[in-house]
């Protein structure tokens, strides 16, 4: 049996938290959830998708670069800005190790810019004949070295205070994108699809290499296993899928080039959700389904026009239909006329709050609403 497989078997050490007497109870709750089953209510999370990216935080910093690379800082800020906050339902305490979004693609080369809240990456791949010998993968690359540093720190500094992710990583088709950009890697689909499959191929060689030595590095600390989405594993390999430039593509073009990758992105991993950004991206539903270590399904249904959510109910219907989990961002106007009309199988509620009177009597209605 390979040995990714025998890491599953490392339990948490992690009981409960200082600022989540109930982390237990609700870690049973998302387990259940992955397994089809409600343990007394539906799973929630008092959280809208993307609010992390709405806060920046004033520092002293010379520049922003200087204020995502101090790690001292970064893990101490996180403190902070969790000080006397409630953890309601199934929001947890976590601190992720971030340089932002493209951070796999920049382990290969190439250099980012940083903002506020995210990070920008420079395209590196103009020319095929001439650039592709830039994508080098190292353990030596700055940006490797620094999450590596931010994750350490955040370790010695969590205590029972917090608990810390591994990194935000997108292999595969997101990973071709940053390198090559979206408008010339559309035309590569049309007009060079040899090369797009070399950047495909180049884009997810190395993750189950970088997932494991995250991996292994939070469970010597006795971590459960998390990324982004804060939903702590404590026995098994937490990872959620992407591929946000299959918005673009072709359900058959999507099966030649994507399927593959999620396939073998997957295939060590035992809670996998995957995560459908919008209607582009949910065209690619029966191919995504289609493999079975994809449990669950995060739905981001979007805004302007894919607003309010209740007009994509058979979608998420259809998911249900297949026995899988799926996560709804619900504005909290939207929750009783959703809960008159859905099942709560398969359900994992997210709704923004403004105060904890509304998420106390948020999960009393679903609590009613779980026994339908």
């Amino acid at each position: 049996m390979p040995p990714y497989y025998m890491e599953t078997k490392v339990r948490s050490q992690i009981n409960d938290l200082s600022t989540k007497p109930d982390y237990l109870k609700c870690v049973e709750r998302v387990e259940a959830w992955f397994q089809g089953e409600i343990l007394e209510r539906v799973p929630i999370r008092f959280h809208r998708h993307n609010t992390e990216y709405e806060t920046a935080h004033a520092s002293e910093h010379e520049t922003l670069r200087d204020q995502w690379f101090n790690t001292e800082y970064q893990a101490d800020d996180f403190l902070r800005s969790i000080k006397g906050m409630r953890f309601n339902a199934e929001n947890f305490p976590i601190y992720m190790p971030n340089v932002g979004p493209n951070a796999y693609a920049a382990f290969h080369g190439g250099d980012m810019t940083f903002e506020e809240t995210t990070s920008w990456y420079y395209e590196i791949i103009h020319n095929y004949d001439t650039d592709l010998s830039k994508i080098n993968f190292s353990k030596e690359n700055v940006f490797y070295k620094k999450l590596m540093e931010l994750t350490d720190v955040a370790l010695q500094k969590c205590g029972d205070n917090f608990l810390v992710n591994y990194p935000d990583l997108h292999p595969g088709l997101d990973c071709a994108l940053a390198w090559r950009g979206t408008n010339n890697l559309c035309m590569d689909l049309m007009l060079d699809r040899g090369n797009a499959q070399k950047l495909f191929n180049l884009g997810n060689n190395h993750f189950l290499e970088v997932y494991d030595n995250f991996d292994r590095v939070i469970k010597a600390a006795g971590m459960p296993s998390r990324t982004w989405m804060n939903l702590p594993i404590p026995n098994g390999r937490m990872h959620i899928p992407s591929a946000d430039f299959s918005f673009m593509i072709s359900p058959e073009d999507y099966i030649e080039f994507g399927l593959p990758i999620l396939k073998e992105e997957v295939k060590t991993m035992t809670h996998n959700i995957f995560h459908v950004d919008g209607l582009g991206v949910a065209n690619h539903i029966d191919a995504i389904l289609s493999v079975p270590e994809v449990r669950c399904i995060q739905w981001v249904h979007g805004m302007a026009d894919d607003y309010p959510i209740m007009q994509h109910l058979d979608f998420i219907r259809y998911v249900q239909s297949k026995n899988r989990g799926i996560i709804v961002d619900l504005a909290k106007e939207d929750l009783d006329k959703y809960m008159e009309r859905m099942l709560p199988k398969n359900n994992f509620l997210w709704i923004a709050t403004k105060s904890e009177e509304e998420e106390m009597a948020i999960m009393k209605k679903v609590e009613k609403w779980s026994r339908k």
